[in-house]
C-alpha cells in the first residue's frame, strides 16, 4: 500500500474514489440508455423530472432504497443476500486494476516539518504485473453471482436464467480468451501499463527481422489484430449478457431470470454489477486496440512538456497531464458504453440454440483460427531470415 502514511492514505482514497466512479457513473448510463432507445425509437424518454429527465434518476433511487424488503418464504436467505454483493464485486475489483491515465509523479516535499517523497502514483486502483490474467478470473466470478440469485432465490423462471447464464458465460470465455492471446502474442506482456506504452507513437512492425514504420496511422491494436477486437467485441455483449445475448433474463420466456425475486436495492446491485462489467469491457476494448489513454501521434511525455511549458512545476504538470489522458480515455470508454447501448436498441434477441452455436461453431473456431495465424505471423516478421 506505500512506504509511509502519506502513500498509504493517498493509495486508499484513490481506491475509493475509483470505486465510487464506477458506482456513480451507473445512473448516468441509466439515463443515457433510456434517453438514447427512446431518440432510437422516435419516442420519449424521461422528460418530466427536472431538465432533460436528469433528476428522475434521483427519484429512481428514492423508490429502490424504500421499496419494501421482501424474501422468497421457501428461498435461501443468505445466498439471496450474498448474490447482489458477489454480483457488484468483480467488475469493482476489474475496473480498479485497469490503468485510467499515466503515473503522477511527486517530487519530494517538506510537510509537518519532515520531508516526503518522491512518490509514484498510478493511476488506477492497484497496479498488477499479470493484470489481464487477474481481470479475465475475477470477472468470471459474476457467474457464481447469477447462479445463487437463481438458486436462492427458490423460483424455475430464477434458476433456468441462472444456469442459461452459466452456459453462455462459460461457452464465451473459451473464445473471448483466446481473441486475447493474438494481441497478447504482439505485446509480449499481461501488463496493461506496458501495454498502453506500446502503442504510442506512428504504426511500427518489423518485417523479416526489420522495422516498417507507417506515419499516417497510430500505433494501435486494432490494425494488428482486427478480428481480434470483434470477437472480443462480441463475446463481451455475451458475457455481460446484453441483447442480443441476454436470455438469461429474456421477459417473454423467464419474467425476468435469475433476478426475477429481487428488488429495490438488491435490484439496484445487480444493474450496478451489469454496467460496472460493461464499463470493464469497454476499459479493456481501449487499452488492447485503440490505445488506452494514448492521443494518436503524442506520447505522454510530450503531453507532459505540454504541460510544463506553461510554467507548471514538474508535479503540477504531471498531475494536469495524468487528468488530461483520463479524459481521453475515458472519452473512448464512453463511446463503446454508447454502442452497448446502441445495439441493445437496434438487434433482436436471438434464440438460445443459435446463441450458443454463434459461441462454439462461429467464434470459437474464429478465435483459433485468429490465435494460430498471429503465432505464424509473429514468428515470420520478427525472425531475420536472411
Amino acid at each position: 500500500m506505500g512506504a509511509d502514511i502519506f502513500e498509504i492514505s493517498i493509495n486508499i482514497i484513490k481506491i475509493l474514489v475509483i470505486f465510487l466512479l464506477m458506482v456513480q457513473i451507473v445512473p448516468l448510463l441509466v439515463w443515457v440508455e433510456r434517453r438514447g432507445s427512446a431518440f432510437i425509437q422516435n419516442r420519449f424518454g424521461p422528460n418530466r423530472v427536472g431538465p432533460l429527465g436528469l433528476t428522475q434518476l434521483l427519484a429512481d433511487a428514492v423508490k429502490f432504497l424504500f421499496k419494501e424488503e421482501f424474501v422468497p418464504s421457501k428461498g435461501k436467505k443468505f445466498l439471496f443476500y450474498a448474490a447482489p454483493v458477489i454480483a457488484l464485486v468483480p467488475g469493482a475489483l476489474a475496473f480498479a486494476s485497469i490503468p485510467l491515465s499515466a503515473p503522477i509523479l511527486v517530487d519530494a516535499f517538506e510537510m509537518f516539518g519532515k520531508s516526503w517523497g518522491p512518490y509514484r502514483f498510478a493511476f488506477q486502483g492497484f497496479e498488477m504485473g499479470v493484470g489481464i490474467v487477474f481481470v479475465l478470473g475475477i470477472s468470471s466470478l459474476g457467474a457464481y453471482a447469477l447462479l445463487m440469485a437463481g438458486w436462492a432465490s427458490n423460483n424455475k423462471y430464477s434458476m433456468y436464467g441462472a444456469l442459461r447464464a452459466c452456459a453462455q458465460m462459460i461457452s464465451y470465455e473459451l473464445a473471448l480468451g483466446l481473441a486475447l492471446v493474438g494481441i497478447l502474442l504482439i505485446y509480449g506482456t499481461f501488463d496493461f501499463a506496458e501495454m498502453v506504452a506500446y502503442q504510442e507513437g506512428p504504426l511500427s512492425f518489423f518485417f523479416m527481422g526489420k522495422e516498417v514504420i507507417v506515419p499516417f496511422l497510430p500505433n494501435w491494436g486494432i490494425f494488428y489484430q482486427p478480428l481480434g477486437a470483434v470477437l472480443l467485441f462480441c463475446a463481451m455483449f455475451a458475457e455481460t449478457n446484453r441483447t442480443p445475448f441476454d436470455l438469461p433474463e429474456a421477459e417473454a420466456e423467464l419474467v425476468a431470470g435469475y433476478h426475477t425475486e429481487y428488488g429495490g436495492l438488491k435490484m439496484l446491485m445487480f444493474y450496478i454489477g451489469e454496467y460496472g462489467h460493461m464499463l470493464v469491457a469497454s476499459a479493456l476494448m481501449a487499452t488492447f486496440y485503440f490505445g488506452g489513454y494514448n492521443l494518436p501521434f503524442i506520447s505522454t511525455e510530450a503531453v507532459n512538456a505540454f504541460f510544463a511549458g506553461f510554467g507548471f512545476s514538474a508535479t503540477k504538470a504531471s498531475i494536469v497531464t495524468a487528468f488530461a489522458l483520463h479524459v481521453v480515455l475515458f472519452t473512448k470508454i464512453l463511446l463503446f458504453l454508447w454502442v452497448f447501448i446502441w445495439v441493445r436498441w437496434t438487434l433482436p434477441r436471438f434464440r438460445y440454440d443459435q446463441l450458443m452455436d454463434l459461441g462454439w461453431k462461429t467464434m470459437l473456431p474464429w478465435a483459433l483460427a485468429n490465435t494460430i495465424i498471429t503465432a505464424a505471423l509473429v514468428l515470420l516478421m520478427r525472425t531475420e531470415w536472411l
